[in-house]
């Protein structure tokens, strides 16, 4: 054994050395880093402190310095991959230090005697989490986590890979001392001074884990307090060390009897019946080597003499405030070697290279040692290989998690874990061009939308052939492998497909590769991408399949009409899907409409007039104000009514509206019905309203008054006028209703299918159906969700309130409609009130906003999919016609519209810095989680509200994904009851039935999806859960899920149509 201790080896100052809190060998054994009281990290190569003796070495000694600290740093550690450095201090800040390739920029720190840095070490993050001083800091084995503890008795866990703060655990009572990891990556245990050493059971997180996803992690085990229950409180940390082989934790500043001792702590029974005594007072720092070792030499083939496991002994070195450093094994009862004196004030830590063979020794003196042991004396060094074999009993090589309480449990665990490996195969298998076969594999459901690629056998939403499900289920239980070849060819006809621009030139699309999920965007999607979906064109897919609600057409120039409240002008509407709407006003013809207001930074502005371009004086684009009582001006509400124009052109392709176009335009395609409506220059002259196609006419009318807007729909059409009148005619011609006579002027015209919307000038909404000539509810008043009862309250007068920026109608005659503050709402008539679906408050407080989870791809990790449902022929035909569900992309829309209008323009600081506040402040620790699962909830009423059935059904999966994830054992069995009500109920006791809808009626659907796929889906989400087992395996053995035979199980209930699709 040599102990070696050079002169320079020291954190030095002008009059002393500072003492020399922590040291650690990086994982080749190559680098020495210290900390000290100067505020310095140092790294020292380990090669120049051995060969200090020699007087023909010339390598650089001192590697790097850092200090970015603003006090004494206490810890320092190398992560097991030898990647980062982390060094937590005084100033409780933690630093993470990562070696940059390139050169060091200087030779040397101006005015200090300090050698020039070798190695570039920059600081790559700085942790803030603690409320004092940061006392010890460890890396997980496998680098997923850095766990630091300090005198505000907290333990702060960090993500390895993003440095996230994961979870802070307010577990000890006192100052938190020391920390060690399992090797076997189950465990970690802290010491503290409340006399207790604490031990965590944790499940290594992912990469891109956040905050929300470990509410169930980091779990404490036990705690342990006998050894310790009179231990004293004046040693500076209680470092404790886990043994290599998994088995035991050595923890210092324990006591036997009035003896200071190091106590051994064993494995799975924690008790400490085993104690190191021979130190004269209280240890600071125990530390395992990190290799096993043989009592007897190992042969020439490197296979002990004797096999079995009793000849691996551990080696242990402990040291503290006596200044004795003490080397222990297994192998006997007394020390093996008693170093005394090694240091003038108490040792601070102890570092083992990986060879086992060499320790450094730090020490409040401001001394650090090497202790290097030759062949033999501590044992022989057993390979690597030893050390995993003996940590494979405790599952080092397995991801750590919860008991399974029974079979069923278990079985219902293995069920959600098929489907979600199914569901990443299906995922990963999209990403990398896999193309589906032909009679299997269901098509990709949307939001509300379907493909538009139409397969004979492809599943859509709501209905599958039976023949593809007997195919589909034995390709999901053995699915074909694709030989190498195969495999090559596809990926090369991928890299050389060929797309044709815009411009007519040809291109190579490029291909994606990536390791993620994560290629959908990240702002709410309404329309996603199928299997084998392409290009949506006018022909099979009209814009109704995006979205279900009415186009955002008036009849108007560009620019929309000049609406406001109070000052607020109405913006100009704007729909997903319209990527040709700027191109197209571009080419307009100059004897077309022209616009009158353009949209800038600022909002919209009365456009510049422009000279004609042939020399000729256009037709003016509008003629004179409309003519509006003076008593509007008593109203609560005014909203601005448009100019009276001298030309109106709107057309209809296919039943759909189209956009506003000239005369030229909208002849070019043969097929599209044109409505024409010209006022005249003279008021007393009556209007003339013409529909043609083809150039021929198909009918003429004439109206008393001039026309404002007009709109129209397969149905019928419709033209509000200057005196308040509603006239509507058949596509022949011929007149539907009376003229309907309103209480002011039209604003806003609208029309879906069946239904027409007008609101008018006073903000009232009025609906009708011109199918069953009725309206669904009376007129309602816009002046609720214009914050009418809060815009006054302001002391210096009245403030502007929200705009109306568009106004639809969905399929089923629901009022939509959005603001200029971001909020969205829809009118229900069946309680007669506005209710809000999207505003800021959930895109500031919610973790689910502008992410993934909006999208189908939210479903990719769980259990579950777009499922196949059992409505009959009858949903197939709708879908095959082009139809859309009812509300489908709504919910999506009306997010991505306050993403716009709120966050993108600026006008999230205010709150913003309000939140941020607020999640500094003691009561408001789980605040994120909370908004973020009354989001979900906000978004489930919604859709159930809507009927939007697709989003009704991913929105609930996300909500039972969260709640399980957050352990909230009180609303996942509620939410088990609700969806178990009608499966349930016992159907021949009708005597006590009343009519009830939503989540309590004992129906056997809800929101268009059976009750039983909904539960099945939620217990399969919930079932990897096993805290929540025992709710959970109670409705999976109503469902067969529990089965023995799995598969089999998973066939008959149909889980097979429950794959992911990208």
């Amino acid at each position: 054994m040599y102990i070696i201790k050079p002169s320079w080896l020291c954190h030095s100052g002008e009059q002393k050395d500072f003492e020399v809190y922590s040291c650690h060998v990086s994982p080749d054994g190559s680098r020495l880093a210290t900390a000290g009281g100067d505020g310095h990290v140092r790294i020292w190569s380990t090669n120049a402190i051995i060969n200090a003796n020699e007087p023909g070495f010339s390598e650089p000694r001192q590697l790097c310095h850092m200090s970015h600290h603003l006090g004494t740093i206490h810890s320092v550690r190398f992560s097991p991959n030898g990647r980062y450095l982390a060094s937590g201090a005084d100033d409780r800040v933690i630093c993470i230090y990562q070696l940059d390739s390139n050169p060091p920029s200087h030779a040397a720190t101006f005015g200090t005697n300090e050698p020039p840095p070798v190695e570039n070490w920059k600081t790559h993050k700085r942790l803030v989490g603690h409320d004092s001083d940061v006392q010890d800091l460890a890396w997980s084995p496998d680098n997923s986590i850095l766990v630091s503890v300090g005198l505000d008795s907290k333990i702060v866990v960090w993500s390895g890979h993003t440095f996230e703060k994961l979870k802070t655990i307010a577990a000890h009572q006192s100052h938190v001392k020391g920390i060690t990891f399992d090797p076997a990556n189950k465990f970690f245990a802290t010491a503290g001074d409340d006399r207790h050493i604490k031990i965590f059971r944790f499940t290594p997180p992912p990469p891109n884990a956040t905050q929300h996803d470990m509410v169930n992690n980091f779990v404490l085990e036990t705690t342990i307090s006998a050894p310790f229950k009179s231990s004293p409180l004046t040693t500076y940390f209680r470092r404790c060390s886990w043994s290599p082989d998994g088995n035991h934790i050595a923890a210092a500043n324990a006591v036997n009897g009035p003896v200071s001792s190091v106590a051994i702590i064993e494995r799975s029974r924690w008790d400490s019946e085993i104690n190191l005594i021979g130190h004269e007072a209280p240890t600071e720092v125990c530390s395992f080597s990190p290799r096993l070792f043989y009592t007897k030499k190992p042969s020439e083939n490197g296979a002990p003499a004797d096999k079995g496991a009793s000849n691996h002994v551990t080696v242990i070195a402990s040291a503290g405030q006596d200044k004795t450093l003490t080397i222990w094994n297994t192998n006997t009862s007394r020390p093996v070697v008693i170093v005394q004196d090694i240091a003038s004030k108490s040792v601070s830590d102890l570092a083992w290279t990986p060879d086992g063979q060499t320790l450094f020794v730090s020490s409040l003196d401001g001394s650090i040692l090497c202790v290097r042991f030759e062949e033999g004396e501590l044992g022989w060094v057993a390979t690597p290989e030893e050390n995993d074999r003996a940590l494979q009993k405790f599952g080092a090589s397995r991801r750590g998690m919860g008991t399974a309480e029974d079979v069923e449990g278990l079985r219902l665990e293995n069920h959600s874990k098929a489907g979600e490996l199914r569901g990443a195969e299906s995922r990963m298998g999209a990403l990398m061009g896999d193309l589906p076969a032909e009679d299997a594999g269901p098509a990709a459901a949307a939001n509300g939308t379907k493909s538009a690629a139409k397969q004979a056998s492809a599943e859509t939403n709501g209905s599958a052939q039976p023949k593809t499900k007997e195919v589909a289920a034995p390709k999901a239980a053995a699915p074909a492998p694709e030989s190498a070849e195969k495999a090559a060819e596809r990926i090369a006809e991928l890299k050389s497909r060929v797309q044709i621009t815009k411009d007519g030139k040809k291109r190579v699309a490029p291909l994606l590769v990536s390791s993620s999920a994560t290629g959908l965007l990240s702002l709410p999607q309404s329309q996603l991408v199928g299997a084998k979906e392409a290009k949506p064109t006018q022909a099979d897919a009209p814009p109704q399949t995006v979205l279900d609600l009415s186009k955002p057409v008036h009849g108007l120039p560009r620019g929309g009409i000049a609406a406001m409240l109070l000052g607020n002008k109405r913006k100009a509407a704007t729909i997903e899907g319209d990527e040709e709407a700027d191109d197209a006003a571009a080419k307009r013809s100059a004897t077309g409409p022209v616009p009158i207001m353009t949209d800038t930074p600022d909002g919209l502005e009365p456009a510049v007039p422009t000279a004609p371009t042939h020399g000729a004086a256009p037709t003016p684009v509008f003629l004179r104000p409309a003519v509006v009582s003076p008593a509007i001006a008593m109203s609560q509400l005014r909203l601005a009514v448009p100019k009276v124009r001298s030309y109106i052109l709107n057309s209809l392709e296919r039943g759909v509206l189209q956009g506003e176009a000239s005369l030229e335009e909208a002849s070019k395609v043969p097929e599209k019905v044109i409505l024409e409506a010209r006022n005249p220059a003279r008021p007393r002259e009556p209007s003339r309203i013409t529909a043609s196609k083809r150039g021929a006419p198909l009918w003429q009318d004439f109206l008393p008054r001039a026309i404002l807007l007009v709109t129209g729909s397969k149905h019928f059409w419709a033209a509000a006028c200057e005196d308040g009148s509603l006239h509507t005619w058949t596509p022949a011609g011929r007149r539907l209703f009376n003229g309907i006579i309103l209480e002011s002027q039209p604003v806003i015209l609208e029309s879906r299918e069946h239904w027409l919307l007008c609101i008018t000038s006073v903000g009232l909404c009025h609906v009708f159906n011109v199918k069953t000539m009725s309206a669904p509810h009376p007129p309602v008043s816009l002046a609720p969700i214009l914050d009418i009862a809060v815009t006054s309250l302001s002391p210096d007068g009245a403030s502007p309130a929200p705009g109306v920026t568009s106004a639809h109608l969905n399929s089923a005659g629901a009022v939509v409609v959005t603001l200029s503050n971001g909020d969205g709402f829809f009118y229900s008539y069946s309680m007669h009130t506005w209710q809000r679906l999207s505003e800021s408050w959930w895109a500031l407080g919610s973790q689910y906003w502008n992410s993934n989870d909006s999208s189908i791809s939210a479903l990719s990790s769980t259990a579950v999919g777009p499922v196949a449902t059992k409505s009959g022929s009858s949903s197939a035909a709708a879908e095959s016609e082009g139809e859309v569900s009812v509300s489908a992309g709504i919910i999506p829309f009306l997010e991505r519209h306050t993403t716009t209008e709120f966050l993108l323009k600026g006008r999230a600081y205010t709150l913003q810095r309000i939140i941020k506040n607020l999640l500094s402040r003691d009561g408001f620790e789980g605040f994120e989680s909370t908004v973020s699962v009354a989001h979900l909830e906000n978004r489930i009423a919604g859709a159930l509200a809507l009927g939007a059935k697709d989003e009704f059904r991913l929105y609930l999966f996300m909500y039972a994904k969260r709640i399980g994830a957050e352990g909230l054992r009180g609303k996942v069995e509620e939410l088990l009851n609700c969806l178990a009500g009608g499966l349930l109920h016992d159907k021949t006791d009708e005597s006590k039935k009343e009519e009830v809808k939503g989540w309590f009626s004992t129906d056997e659907s809800l929101c268009g999806w059976e009750r039983e796929e909904l539960l099945k889906g939620v217990v399969l989400i919930l079932g990897k859960f096993r805290d929540l087992q025992r709710l959970t395996v109670q409705y999976a053995r109503i469902l067969g899920l529990t089965d023995e035979d799995i598969e089999g199980a998973g066939g008959q209930n149909g889980v097979e149509g429950m794959e992911v699709e990208a």
